[in-house]
């Protein structure tokens, strides 16, 4: 059984793999694709199994002075981004669920205080959201009206909800934001909505995707105590940087 669905292998590949493909070692690849948005003109992807994939308009690949022929390597890669003054926005881990925890959540039976939520809720949605901090709120991005909603609730109050929405058109993933209140941490509130909507998900055809800050160690060990597994890491150019924008 392969690690991940094909939907989430499929949809990476049809984003870096989608165009020129002007150096490809089995372990870097590169690929030149004229289609990008200005905002996706410079992608990069870290696999957990060794390879790095980047993709850019042909705009960037003359900027880098990229050319089919050259050798080429990450580090070198890198190297001329710095020269350059490209810089990208922050990579993200990347988590998906494995086709085997898949299965097993699949059979899970889930219990306690949690539900899933809809509009009728908005009191208590409102009242959860009075109860976070703005940063919390952002960093989250868990809203009442996204594809799906489940909450988990302590003595009748709502204190850790989840959302999803489709990540792309024509793509069966939907990307995961979670948020519990600050008071409530540490109870296993936010593991069991994580599971009850990914299992929701799974039910509608979709596949979960969670992401989050290399840096936030709280919401990497929530994946991983959740049963998402590490993907990658991936990062796009920054939107301060002017290197290779159209005018």
């Amino acid at each position: 059984m392969p690690l991940f669905s094909p939907t989430i292998t499929d949809y990476w590949k049809s984003l870096f793999l989608n165009g020129d493909i002007i150096y490809n070692d089995g372990k870097f690849t590169i690929t030149i694709n004229p289609d990008l948005s200005e905002d996706s003109r410079l992608m990069v992807l870290e696999t957990t199994d060794g390879r790095f994939w980047a993709v850019l308009t042909p705009e960037m690949a003359d900027k880098l002075d990229l050319s089919k022929g050259r050798k080429l390597s990450d580090l070198v890669f890198r190297q001329k981004l710095k020269e350059v003054g490209v810089t990208l926005h922050g990579a993200d881990y990347i988590f998906y669920f494995s086709e085997a925890e898949k299965n097993v959540l699949l059979q899970e039976s889930l219990e306690g205080s949690l539900r899933q939520l809809t509009e009728q809720d908005d009191a208590v949605f409102s009242k959860f959201e009075s109860s976070a901090s703005e940063q919390d709120l952002d960093d989250a991005y868990v809203e009442l009206d996204h594809w799906a909603v489940y909450g988990s609730f302590e003595h009748n109050r709502l204190v850790c909800a989840a959302s999803m929405y489709p990540w792309e058109e024509d793509t069966q993933i939907a990307d995961l934001g979670v948020l519990t209140l600050t008071s409530f941490r540490g109870k296993g509130h936010a593991r069991k909505v994580v599971r009850s909507i990914s299992k929701y998900a799974f039910e509608q055809g979709y596949e979960t995707q969670y992401r989050c800050q290399l840096d936030n160690e709280a919401s990497t060990f929530l994946a991983k105590a959740a049963g998402l597994t590490l993907f990658g890491k991936w990062d796009v150019i920054s939107p301060e940087c002017t290197v290779g924008k159209s005018r």
